[in-house]
């Protein structure tokens, strides 16, 4: 089976043997190829004497710490071939990632990302609310995550309404005739954790302002740093926003830009999946030996699809757990996990927890 068979492949269908038997395969080979197109890459596997190695389970491949995006270009294509340039999200005052993608990369992870979505949302095309502001897609060269994320899953709507406009206030306008136009049906809303909670479920509470959204799936991420601060947990999240705009499918999902493509969908059981062109590990924060199943430590995620740089193996400053594999009650297969939070004294870096420090910054 090639890379392309394996794609059209349901994402969340394959057993542990088969799976791994394939992600095996597929790293081994982008280990290769990076080493032999990025040099800084290269120069990390003779560091720790690992070049030319051949692996055999995912829990043997090196891995980068996601941090190296921020201080080093880590690319494995030329740059005439770069056609796009993501950013992640990263306060006024920290350096940021940079992440490089070529047509190939691009194309696989946004085939990758059709295939996760549609599992949640069905193949036809929804009525869409972002719960955001238009401006933040102003360059479309150079996105960061936050843009990023919009306009990947933009995708997967029509007719797409921003809720907030240019001053982030709500747009109550452009919402009822939104609704109105789109009665009774079915409707996509997008947004990150934070700002969802922050400057539309917070403002409708003040506003005593209901909304009538039960018809609608929400799928959201990132800025639960925040949110924890102010002591909502994602059951709070989902309770508030049933009172106050009745809406009863919500899914958290997990993602970073360093692997744009491979995110974790929340199920309806409450936890994280991985689809079967990613896998995530949990290593122990002293130690970093993988753990077993039930144990706290730091995520390290892993996909195929990164072709434009290397970022096929990274440890992130996550701190999660994986529950199980294969026997989710909600009938997927492959890993699924819980994401606790961030390492202590980790970077302030999802795309809606640095925003509302940027905006805790301009106040001063």
């Amino acid at each position: 089976m090639n890379l392309d068979e394996y794609l059209q492949i349901s994402p969340y269908s394959l057993e542990k043997e088969k799976k791994q038997e394939f992600l095996v395969s597929e790293l081994n080979y982008l280990s290769d190829m990076h080493s032999k197109k990025s040099t800084n890459y290269n120069n990390i596997l003779k560091a720790y004497d690992l070049e030319n190695h051949k692996f055999d389970s995912l829990e043997a491949f090196p891995y980068l710490p996601v941090r190296l995006f921020k201080e080093y270009e880590l690319k494995s294509c030329e740059d005439n071939e770069v056609i796009k340039t993501l950013t992640s999200s990263g306060t006024t005052s920290q350096k940021v990632s940079k992440i490089y993608l070529d047509k190939e990369t691009s194309t696989l992870q946004t085939k990758a990302l059709v295939k996760i979505m549609q599992s949640s949302l069905g193949k036809q095309r929804l009525p869409m609310l972002i719960i955001d502001t238009k401006s933040i897609l102003k360059n479309r060269k150079m996105f960061s995550a936050r843009g990023a994320g919009i306009l990947g899953l933009s995708t997967f709507g029509r007719k797409h309404t921003y809720a907030l406009d240019e001053n982030m206030e709500i747009d109550f306008e452009a919402i009822e005739v939104f609704l109105e136009e789109h009665k009774g049906q079915k409707i996509f809303i997008f947004g990150f954790t934070f700002m969802i909670w922050q400057y539309f479920y917070e403002k409708l509470k003040e506003k005593k302002k209901k909304l009538d959204l039960s018809n609608a799936i929400l799928i959201h991420s990132g800025g639960w740093k925040k949110l924890v601060e102010k002591a909502v947990d994602n059951t709070t999240f989902k309770t508030s926003l049933k009172e106050q705009i009745g809406i009863n499918e919500i899914h958290d999902f997990y993602g970073m830009v360093e692997q744009v493509g491979s995110i974790f969908v929340e199920c309806e059981c409450g936890y994280l999946h991985a689809p079967i062109f990613a896998d995530i590990i949990i290593r122990d924060p002293m130690t970093l030996e993988p753990l077993k199943y039930g144990k706290e430590g730091i995520v390290e995620v892993l996909s195929i699809l990164p072709r434009s740089y290397p970022g096929h193996v990274l440890l992130t400053e996550d701190i999660g757990t994986i529950i199980g594999e294969d026997d989710c009650l909600c009938g997927k297969k492959g890993k699924y996990f819980k994401i606790k939070g961030r390492l202590p004294k980790a970077e302030l870096r999802g795309c809606s927890d640095t925003h509302a420090f940027d905006t805790q910054k301009e106040k001063k």
